[in-house]
């Protein structure tokens, strides 16, 4: 790889930490991180009331979306502002707007407000999210990354586990609007711990020469073209037909942008967000092009799973949540295992193509699920799909970082999370289409109006 001129004048920010402070650092870095995924995955149990609440059954599905498409549009963004400023500023100040987007989303009083907001979360927690990773990559040495991954994928899971029975039993005792107001204050504190107790190591140059170097124009450029591809891939032929003016313009204009974005981050940007040359290792780009794939699948069992339960079983919030606990229980488990094994084997190949196996067969057993599926059968799927995504995800970050030199681990690991966010965003796209398109062949003629909302309230008589 050819690093351009202002890439190989970054201020190198590996900060190898003693035993005690990398403890704290971690602990803080997990506790952050813990806020993120309960606030990602706890609103897919309370989603069918707040759809129900604020009038948005039709729409509700850009909630995820729109968060989604935050996620996305900062991801690159992120990795190069870190470079430049420092991670910790950054982080921080990802810290503090997710505890805006949170509440934000408290006090919203129409759908409107609501996406808005969970745009701004998105913004904000995947800001956390990418940071963690690149913070962990400094701080401690390649060969000990998979036991630390193993904590990260512990969090995860943590969050992944009581993340919906916290949503659903604040809903049961209060609103769903209680949810948001809990973790506000929390991710106050934590940006708070964070600017304490994490390493950072002061950027070289002056505020304005720094933002000299950040690359605005691709920045925008690419930001306009994820919205306006997004757009009508979420919305089309459930808000608007794939064939009217709106999408195809849309589609046009979007395409155009992002391919005019890997022109210039190829032949004018100084500070590329994504250097086209990584995809001369072919390594590298089967990669990222597969956690392009995951982002689609996994995000579609994070938001779907959950209404497959509370839908045609009518099971509640806590109910759901129970049964779909093996899946993120499995992955945790899986995570922490897989991170071991790296750590002591010094190998990450066998254990991908173990989760990838592990994965398909989950997949391939799903197909099986229907109305009268038993709980039990439910959650020994969800247990196989979850192993095979905890042997994926975390070493596949391991192997970026492996195939990556130093002074772009932050732009290669943010790059991931890009592919994973915008297969997400498809993903979930893909599977309103499909599940709509299902409803509406299906449902009896009087039913037909009920196709409009992936998301139908628990209460709903079928």
């Amino acid at each position: 790889m050819v690093l351009t001129k202002d890439e190989k004048a970054l201020h190198d920010q590996v900060n190898l930490l003693p035993r005690r402070q990398l403890v704290t650092a971690l602990a803080t870095l997990s506790a952050a991180l813990l806020l993120v995924i309960i606030d990602q995955n706890g609103i897919s149990v309370i989603i069918p009331t707040i759809a129900k609440d604020l009038d948005a059954g039709a729409t509700i599905s850009w909630a995820g979306t729109s968060s989604l498409i935050g996620n996305t549009c900062f991801q690159m963004l992120y990795g190069r502002l870190s470079d430049v400023f420092g991670r910790k500023v950054i982080f921080v100040s990802a810290a503090l707007l997710l505890c805006v987007a949170d509440l934000l989303c408290s006090l919203s009083q129409n759908a409107i407000m609501f996406y808005v907001s969970r745009g701004i979360a998105g913004i904000g927690g995947g800001g956390v999210q990418n940071l963690v990773n690149i913070i962990i990559s400094d701080i401690v040495t390649l060969e000990q990354r998979g036991k630390i991954q193993g904590v990260v994928g512990r969090t995860v899971g943590l969050g992944n586990v009581i993340g919906p029975f916290i949503a659903a039993g604040i809903m049961q005792k209060s609103s769903w609007r209680a949810f948001f107001w809990l973790l506000t204050p929390l991710s106050f504190i934590t940006a708070v711990l964070s600017y304490l107790f994490l390493p950072s190591k002061p950027p070289t140059i002056g505020f304005w020469e720094g933002i000299s170097k950040i690359d605005w124009v691709g920045s925008l450029v690419s930001g306009a073209g994820i919205v306006l591809l997004l757009i009508p891939i979420s919305g089309g032929g459930s808000y608007f037909s794939w064939d009217s003016p709106l999408s195809i313009s849309f589609l046009a204009v979007g395409g155009a942008l992002f391919i005019a974005f890997i022109g210039w981050e190829w032949k004018m940007a100084k500070l590329p967000m994504m250097p086209i040359d990584i995809y001369k290792n072919s390594s590298l780009a089967i990669m990222l092009a597969q956690n392009c794939l995951l982002g689609a699948v996994y995000q579609s069992y994070l938001y779907y799973v959950p209404l497959y339960l509370q839908n045609p079983h009518q099971y509640s919030a806590i109910k759901s949540a129970a049964v779909y606990t093996p899946l993120v229980a499995a992955q945790m488990i899986a995570s922490i295992g897989s991170g071991q094994y790296i750590s002591r084997r010094l190998r990450y190949g066998e254990v991908i193509i173990f989760g990838f196996a592990i994965w398909t067969l989950g997949a391939g057993f799903a197909l099986l699920f229907t109305r009268h599926s038993s709980p039990a059968v439910i959650a020994v799927i969800l247990a196989i799909v979850g192993t095979g995504v905890g042997c994926i995800f975390q070493p596949t970050l391991i192997a970026l970082q492996a195939h990556s030199p130093k002074s772009r681990r932050a732009v290669i690991i943010s790059n991931r999370n890009f592919y994973r966010c915008i297969g997400g965003a498809c993903g979930l796209a893909v599977s309103a289409a499909v599940l709509q398109a299902q409803l509406r062949a299906t449902l009896p003629t009087e039913y037909k109006s009920l196709a409009s909302s992936t998301y139908l309230s628990s209460e709903t008589e079928g």
